[in-house]
């Protein structure tokens, strides 16, 4: 076929073929990826010298990283007065965590023993970075995570750190024991009602009139709380801030400190790994150091306390027993500040209160008490039983007074069932049995009169 101007299509095609050029492109040469390298520190004591070392390292790892070529600065990781054998420490589970999230493909640290002195800590976190590609290189012993023979070698120095640790730990606690057995206290300045001054341990007169008044108050009867709330309403602060709890004031009158004695050893470390604290149950001797500081409180005032203290909870404890035996007991909750309600029985009648209301007074909650004839009647037109028992109750996740006079009983499936019931007079709610019991109550009181 020929195309216009005589030449065939083939022709034509060939013709611009000959016109086209085409060039193989080289590919930009690609920039080098800077190396992201950070650095972690770790002092396990709050001293001076220490925190002096801790900003030495920071400085040093900073212009390190910043100076070397090829890398660039992911930041410093550094934890004061924490020990290397928890892996709970803030800036180390931060590292951990930046790892992981992929900002971080380098860590330097000074020493095995700075990254952890617990083996299984170090060993599984190595391995762990390792399959992330993150290397860990410890400046002391030369070693990078990601050679050969790196987890070979750290085994190795991870098991004498852990042994060093342990041997500190045991020398630490030789030096407390022996202190203890000369009857050398530990710890007197944190005790609220003193201070250290000089080097010696003085009384705080504002702070140790407040101990005093502690004391009065138990001896004039009032429990832990009703001293809680006293020392609340006047405003007393403490040390710290915040109000005053019922924990903070009944450690106070358990503090044989206050009459200038010491009993040493009540707690103990359980080991150098776990760091948990450990009451004394005899595990270890314990110590009874006379004059060691000067005395808040006298040893008679101390005794009187603990006998008041002990008797009040053999009290609560009995009276516990007997709630416990009540299928109501522990299963009413008050919807108006969440506490529950108590069995109170009086002259006429048998009632349950917000324990609030009977502790605190109207002025902290204003619920209302139901009686106990209503209760049990209302439960079992919902539960569909003629009586009330531990068995039958155990349906129930909890009867809630959500508003005065309504109750919610809600059920363990999710169910919830409201009630409300009436307020009788006061005449009408006393039966025959009520009135002869009042009658005989007062011609017993006009009998003693």
């Amino acid at each position: 076929m020929v195309a216009g101007g005589g030449k065939t299509i083939m022709e034509r095609a060939m013709e611009q073929s000959k016109k086209m050029i085409i060039r193989k492109v080289k590919p930009a040469a690609a920039m080098p990826r800077l190396e992201r390298v950070a650095a972690y520190c770790r002092v396990s004591s709050g001293k001076d010298a220490m925190l002096h070392s801790l900003s030495a390292q920071v400085s040093h790892y900073s212009e390190l990283i910043q100076r070397r070529p090829g890398w660039a600065y992911a930041g410093v990781y550094a934890d004061e007065a924490l020990t290397g054998t928890k892996d709970d420490r803030p800036e180390f589970q931060r590292l951990l965590a930046d790892c992981r999230a992929g900002r971080i493909d380098r860590v330097l640290t000074k020493s095995v023993s700075r990254f952890a002195r617990n083996t299984v800590t170090l060993l599984e976190t190595v391995r762990e970075l390792k399959e992330l590609g993150v290397a860990v290189y410890f400046e002391e012993q030369n070693i990078d995570s990601l050679s050969g023979d790196g987890e070979l070698m750290l085994t190795i120095l991870a098991s004498f750190a852990q042994e060093e640790s342990k041997s500190v730990s045991d020398n630490c606690k030789w030096r407390i024991r022996k202190d203890f057995s000369e009857g050398k206290p530990m710890n007197l300045p944190l005790l609220y009602g003193y201070r250290r001054e000089k080097g010696r341990i003085v009384i705080d007169e504002r702070e140790a009139e407040i101990v005093r008044f502690i004391f009065r108050s138990c001896l004039n009867g009032m429990g832990k709380g009703r001293i809680t709330e006293a020392l609340r309403e006047q405003g007393v602060p403490c040390r710290l801030g915040g109000e005053w709890q019922t924990e903070t004031v009944g450690g106070i009158l358990r503090n044989e400190k206050y009459t200038g004695d010491a009993l040493l050893q009540k707690t103990y470390i359980e080991n150098h790994l776990t760091k948990r604290k450990c009451l004394n149950r005899g595990e270890l001797p314990q110590y009874y150091a006379e004059n060691t500081h000067p005395a808040i409180i006298d040893h008679e005032t101390y005794e009187k306390a603990q006998t008041l203290i002990a008797e009040r909870r053999e009290k609560t404890n009995v009276q516990k027993d007997v709630a416990a035996r009540y299928p109501f007991s522990g299963r009413i909750v008050c919807g108006c500040c969440g506490a529950h309600y108590h069995r109170r029985t009086n002259l006429t009648r048998i009632t349950w209160q917000c324990v609030t209301y009977l502790r605190r007074g109207k002025k902290y909650c204003a619920a209302k008490q139901i009686p106990e004839e209503t209760l049990h009647c209302i439960a079992c037109e919902v539960l569909g039983v003629h009586e009330i028992t531990e068995e039958n109750i155990q349906t129930l996740a909890e009867i809630r007074v959500s508003s005065p006079n309504h109750i919610v009983f809600a059920f363990k499936d999710g169910r919830e069932i409201e009630r409300v019931w009436q307020d009788r007079s006061r005449a009408e709610s006393w039966t025959d049995e009520m009135k002869e019991k009042a009658r005989a109550q007062m011609k017993r009181r006009y009998r003693h009169a």
